[in-house]
């Protein structure tokens, strides 16, 4: 039975797997958390509730109905999305999933860290993406901005090839356990300097680290995210998909506040069953 990998477990994603299991397929949702859904005070705009309801019980009521269908729901994080044999690896802190096709729909992209010198180095040593840019540092000092579990995927891309990674956790508390080789700055940064390309961070309390490269990893990595790492096309800060959640990356298909345009659940909703669909088509060929 065709496997369809759906990474985000909010309105686009719980509405994905509704459509998937219907049709006959195998439906996973890989997520993290109710997302930006599960903290909605009161929604009384979404088709069939006479009275309001909050959003954590819509998601609730969503994850029951996925449930009772018979798709697979698992809380986890997502660190990574690599090509296979046939189809793609899903890598997660839990384990490894193979998928023939994958949906993203992790929401909206999250927000830039306020560095003073992220946004001026953007593409000159300022990088959201190891696989794609670890090759340029080669034998270089790079950094790995953040804490968590991403970032620490990110630093085992960059370990096999920079000469030297540090993780950089802006005052957060260092992970455990670490990776062979990396090393931890827990210090607050204050900026990113540089001449043509990234030179050096400022720390807080004014000393500096010489480096060639600082690869952002905030948090948990988003759809957008792995549509670059994948060599999906991005619109802005958007993935660019078509009407019918279709990436032009064969099997990949993208739903939801992560595409774009009205951000409400009943977009969410129908982008889901419409990303869904276009899977299942594409499966059956």
């Amino acid at each position: 039975m065709p496997n369809i990998v759906i990474i985000g477990g909010g309105p686009a994603g719980l509405s994905a797997a509704i459509y998937a299991v219907r049709a006959g397929m195998q439906a996973t949702v890989l997520y993290k958390d109710g997302g930006a859904l599960a903290k909605t005070d009161k929604i009384e705009n979404y088709f069939g509730f006479i009275e309001p309801v909050s959003g954590a019980e819509l998601l609730e009521r969503g994850q029951k109905q996925v449930e009772r269908l018979g798709a697979v729901l698992r809380q986890t994080e997502v660190t990574g999305i690599e090509y296979a044999a046939q189809g793609f690896t899903v890598k997660t802190a839990d384990g490894v999933f193979d998928a023939d096709a994958v949906i993203l729909a992790t929401g909206s992209p999250r927000a830039v860290p306020k560095i003073e010198g992220v946004a001026a180095f953007e593409g000159r040593g300022v990088s959201y993406c190891a696989i794609c840019d670890a090759f340029f540092y080669r034998g270089k000092a790079a950094a790995v901005l953040g804490q968590g579990e991403y970032a620490l995927e990110e630093a085992r891309v960059l370990l096999a090839v920079a000469e030297s990674v540090t993780l950089l956790t802006n005052g957060q508390d260092a992970p455990a356990p670490l990776p062979a080789g990396l090393s931890v700055d827990t210090r607050r940064i204050s900026s990113i300097e540089g001449g043509e390309t990234v030179e050096r961070v400022i720390f807080a309390d004014g000393e500096a680290l010489a480096l060639d490269g600082v690869f952002v990893a905030l948090g948990t990595a988003g759809s957008t995210d792995f549509a670059r790492k994948l060599g999906a096309p991005l619109d802005g800060t958007h993935i660019k998909s078509a009407d019918d959640g279709s990436t032009m990356v064969p099997g990949l298909f993208a739903a939801g506040d992560c595409t774009g345009g009205l951000l409400q659940v009943a977009k969410a909703v129908s982008d889901g069953a419409a990303a869904a669909m276009s899977a299942i088509k594409f499966l059956r060929k």
